[in-house]
């Protein structure tokens, strides 16, 4: 079929807007005086309130439609009614104009005219409006009716769907942008800037952790304002965290398929607007209200020493394949925007998700990178972490850690100073890239995960790999001048199994997402304890306690930056879902509940009192990697690996099978100088890692590595809110229990 015979298929309504855009503009009036459009200025993109020429106040706009043949600016009045202005002012691909008396509040879009040629990747369809993709607020929530998709949606023949052009016009069913009054210079703002070393971020959604909780006012559960609350923040205080790592909250779309079964995209994944918070979110209202409160949540954070990263998805859009919606990029410039295949109908898709950016072109790194900046220099953020990141590094087609978009971040004034956490994969072939990024990047460790999961269900094979694990990942990142603090640590993330699920199911359990347990991961590297599911089992609950709080201390006491999830540490569950992504409900909400249970309390004081002893000492927090040598003639080495026999870990102890590991570090030999320029020193600790299901016996090293030892922890005991605190001599055969942690301290 031509192109030309399925673009007649549906005949095209007379819209009263034929003719050249001079015409259309002129056509639009509805009784109502038409603005007039002033010339304007091609930056900044995207529609900024400002005092024009002779001091009128009005709204530049500025849209960069590469291969447009023209564009309409579309205002809406309060009752609906749209005002159609030609943008005729175009600079360097860039249309604009100045339009005096548009304030905030008002609501705007796009809608672009060209060429309808699928099969050269052209998609233009002036009947879409379309959303821009520098708008700092939205307003409405996409539904996907037919009328939003460029092509005919229920088209009979779906293998030539998306080259059948859809002229019904979206603009009654599609969000529309809204201007803002930007007039915030954050003056009075104190960001905390924690260093690296001394990080623990939390990992929270912002409707979800505040949905159920008792303590913030009903109205504002779910919202900017609910994450601001006192109520919200005194917990993270009192567990000691010091950045909060948000879902995404950039306006994102619900998915068709999620729509049609009832559902919708909780987690965020499937962003639409990269200057805009999900108006979703906010309790101030969606017309320009809810930037106001991201501003007054960061800062309340900010207020109690609490850094603020987002979960941020520029790897794809919304508008998915070729078979998806046309909401914004692909109706201002499909093949400007989006990587094609040899075959342009199709899109590149190294995400899953159906589209990838293409982050090699100028306009599509500038749209990252001025994102990037406005969150951090307008909204006050602290950092990013980067979802499928090894995406964005891609140059043509492979991964490059040499891309213009590592370039870019690498050299810019305001990105290079913040907190930067990569992802490091995608879904495309050579796509793993754990351990590559540059310097100036932490990542994701999943070989973290692996492995201390591994290690306390009884599947490693030997601890080569637990042993990098433990002390920051030097295989992976003593290189080019990174850190230990490279290594994000993380043993749960918002995908996969909760804490508690993790040691309660063996199985992914998703029906509840209708896609016939089809979705999430299979390989989960979960050992349930017995028991699939809840239990009545006394004896196996307990147990499950107990790993719960292996798996904290471990993840707390290991050298890197530790990464909780929230929740985890007062036993969350989604009762075996470990693919969450669609349920915005009890299933994906924080349950507050919890602490009202003596089990879960102690959980949570136990998460509180870890962190606060890894506050406290620089040892279990270290800048520099271990050496394995003495950093001082009389000193030490700063490592030492110990078998339950009390002798140091030979080569071939490395390799074999092993349930117990003792973990040496040394506070006498830590290298580095604080900011006066004194040596750094602190206590020494003892770590003692068992996973067998049987008590062993533990001889304690002797002098010179201690006279005595102070057992500090034991993760056998329920009551951890209290302190062991009995004193071990050097040499002293300890029996350790099965399945604990223990950490002891030195005693000189």
């Amino acid at each position: 079929m031509s192109s030309a015979a399925e673009q007649e298929a549906v005949p095209e309504p007379d819209t009263g807007t034929a003719g050249s855009p001079a015409e259309r503009v002129a056509a639009t009036g509805s009784g109502h005086r038409q603005p007039v459009v002033w010339p304007g200025t091609p930056m900044p993109l995207g529609a900024r309130f400002r005092t024009g020429p002779d001091g009128v106040v009005g709204t530049n706009f500025a849209l960069w439609a590469g291969g447009a043949e023209s564009v309409e600016l579309c205002l809406f009045d309060e009752d609906g009614t749209e005002r159609r202005l030609a943008l005729t002012e175009l600079t360097h691909e860039i249309r604009h104009g100045f339009v005096p008396g548009v304030r905030p509040g008002r609501r705007y879009g796009y809608r672009v005219h060209g060429r309808w040629d699928p099969w050269t990747g052209a998609r233009w369809n002036a009947a879409k409006l379309l959303l821009d993709p520098y708008a700092r607020a939205v307003d409405g929530e996409f539904t996907l009716p037919a009328e939003v998709y460029g092509h005919v949606r229920d088209w009979p023949e779906q293998q030539v769907a998306d080259t059948v052009r859809d002229v019904r016009d979206s603009a009654p069913y599609v969000p529309k942008g809204v201007v803002v009054h930007d007039d915030d210079d954050w003056a009075d703002d104190r960001r905390p800037k924690t260093p690296w070393a001394d990080s623990v971020i939390y990992e929270l959604h912002v409707r979800g952790f505040t949905k159920r909780h008792p303590g913030i006012p009903e109205e504002l559960r779910g919202t900017y304002a609910g994450l601001a609350h006192p109520a919200a923040i005194g917990h993270l205080k009192r567990l000691g965290v010091t950045a909060v790592e948000l879902l995404p909250v950039h306006q994102f779309a619900h998915e068709d398929h999620l729509l049609r079964r009832g559902l919708r995209n909780y987690w965020g994944y499937n962003s639409i607007g990269y200057f805009a918070p999900h108006a979703g979110y906010s309790a101030s209202g969606t017309a320009g209200g809810q930037v106001g409160e991201f501003k007054r949540m960061v800062r309340a954070l900010h207020d109690a020493g609490i850094e603020v990263i987002l979960d941020v998805v520029y790897n794809h859009t919304a508008e998915a394949g070729e078979l998806g919606p046309t909401l914004s990029l692909r109706g201002i410039d499909n093949r400007g925007y989006y990587r094609l295949q040899a075959d342009a109908r199709r899109y590149a898709d190294y995400t899953g998700c159906g589209n990838t950016l293409h982050v090699v072109q100028p306009n599509v790194l500038r749209l990252i990178t001025d994102s990037l900046r406005y969150w951090v220099t307008e909204m006050g953020v602290d950092g990013f972490r980067f979802d499928l990141a090894a995406a964005l590094a891609r140059s043509m087609h492979d991964v490059d850690m040499l891309s213009p978009f590592l370039a870019v971040i690498a050299q810019d004034p305001v990105l290079r100073r913040v907190k930067l956490i990569a992802e490091p994969w995608d879904v495309g072939n050579g796509g793993y890239q754990v351990g590559a990024f540059p310097p100036l990047w932490t990542e994701w460790n999943d070989r973290y995960r692996d492995a201390v999961r591994d290690f306390w269900r009884g599947a490693l094979p030997d601890v080569r790999d637990l042993g990098y694990r433990l002390t920051g990942s030097s295989d992976l990142y003593a290189w080019g001048g990174r850190r230990p603090y490279a290594s994000v640590n993380f043993v749960t993330a918002h995908d996969g199994f909760t804490l508690r699920d993790l040691v309660s199911y063996q199985h992914k359990h998703n029906e509840a997402n209708g896609e016939g347990n089809r979705d999430g991961t299979s390989d989960n590297r979960a050992w349930n304890c017995g028991a699939e599911g809840e239990s009545e089992d006394d004896g196996v609950n307990a147990l499950r306690r107990r790993q719960l709080r292996n798996l904290l201390t471990t993840l707390l006491l290991s050298t890197g930056v530790p990464m909780l999830v929230a929740g985890d540490e007062m036993g969350r569950t989604q009762g075996g879902n470990n693919n969450a992504y669609c349920q915005d409900n009890e299933t994906g909400w924080v349950d507050w509940s919890l602490l009202d249970q003596p089990r879960w309390r102690e959980l949570t004081a136990l998460t509180a009192r870890v962190l606060a002893l890894r506050h406290r000492h620089p040892v279990l927090r270290r800048r520099a990697f271990f050496s394995g040598r003495p950093q001082a003639p009389d000193g030490l080495r700063d490592l030492a690996w110990f078998t339950p026999q009390g002798a140091e870990m030979t080569e071939s102890d490395w390799y074999a099978p092993a349930a117990t590991v003792g973990l040496y570090l040394s506070g006498r030999d830590i290298p580095g100088r604080d900011a006066r320029g004194e040596q750094v020193t602190d206590d020494s600790f003892l770590a003692v890692l068992h996973a067998g299901h049987e008590p062993v016996d533990f001889l304690l090293p002797g002098p010179p590595w201690a006279r005595a030892y102070e057992l500090l922890l034991d993760t056998s005991r329920e009551d951890q809110a209290q302190a062991p605190g009995t004193v071990h001599p050097g040499g002293a055969r300890l029996t350790v229990p099965e399945r604990s942690v223990l950490l002891l301290r030195v005693r000189e």
